[in-house]
């Protein structure tokens, strides 16, 4: 079984799936794939150098992301490009990893599983949620970005409501990682529950 693992930025993600690893299950990070598949001496890189030019590379080689950003965000076309470029690499990388997962069940952690067809590679949904106004707090203090860039974030996310409609299971993080935990191990349970039944 594949447990498809979302939320919003802020929201806990990586605290659950930090958990989850610690009890034992696979966790695939669809973030750190996407990274993974443009590092420095990837076929990956070199077509994006050769298609911005090396403006798009930082002295050490690796992807300039803030200038990649910059790029996709203000012309479409280029987006596109880099999507159909990126998108089979990281499909075909995730795909890879969950089939080497050896544990009860393997979890797909994923920002984006919702928005994009990642969920149809998982048979149960988990969505960590927080409110829009923890979710801010959240991603000021750990990662430094500004209001405007929070705000496009969850902008280009799937607004609240409808993820939470399309949960198997939720995960009410609005307090500490104490209470986060607690649910987490219910989860855990529960998702151990099914696979035992099916055996």
């Amino acid at each position: 079984m594949i447990v498809g693992l979302t939320g919003g930025i802020g929201s806990g993600k990586s605290a659950v799936s930090a958990q989850l690893k610690t009890l034992g299950i696979w966790v695939v990070d669809a973030d750190q794939v996407a990274k993974d598949v443009v590092l420095v001496g990837s076929p990956a890189l070199k077509s994006i150098a050769e298609h911005f030019g090396d403006q798009i590379l930082l002295k050490n080689g690796a992807l300039n992301r803030a200038n990649l950003r910059q790029q996709i965000f203000l012309d479409k076309a280029q987006k596109q490009w880099l999507e159909s470029l990126l998108h089979p690499l990281i499909g075909a990388s995730i795909n890879e990893q969950l089939n080497a997962g050896s544990s009860i069940y393997t979890v797909l952690e994923s920002p984006l599983l919702l928005e994009t067809l990642q969920y149809k590679k998982t048979d149960f949904v988990v969505v960590v949620d927080a409110s829009e106004t923890l979710q801010r707090q959240r991603a000021s203090k750990r990662d430094g970005n500004t209001p405007a860039q929070i705000d496009a974030i969850i902008n280009s996310q799937m607004q609240r409501k409808k993820r939470l409609e399309r949960a198997h299971w939720v995960l009410d993080n609005q307090h500490d990682l104490s209470h986060l935990s607690s649910q987490v191990l219910q989860l855990h349970r529960h998702l151990c529950h099914i696979m035992e039944d099916q055996l």
